[in-house]
């Protein structure tokens, strides 16, 4: 096992998160509903990127 397997993957996810986030809160702000939804999505897809760099880091 390579260590540092699945790293990337998680950071790729935190940045995600934040970046959806920060669409999520300026929708808000702006009622901006589509941008709302674009920050929930990337929150979303750095869920995921985040689950899959656990599994790799799991990996034997």
């Amino acid at each position: 096992m390579t260590k540092g397997k699945g790293y990337s993957d998680k950071v790729k996810g935190a940045v995600s998160k934040a970046k959806g986030e920060m669409k999520d809160q300026v929708g808000n702000a702006t009622n901006n509903q589509i941008m709302q939804n674009d920050g929930k999505k990337d929150k979303l897809k750095g869920s995921a990127q985040n689950s899959s760099g656990d599994h790799k880091s799991r990996e034997k």
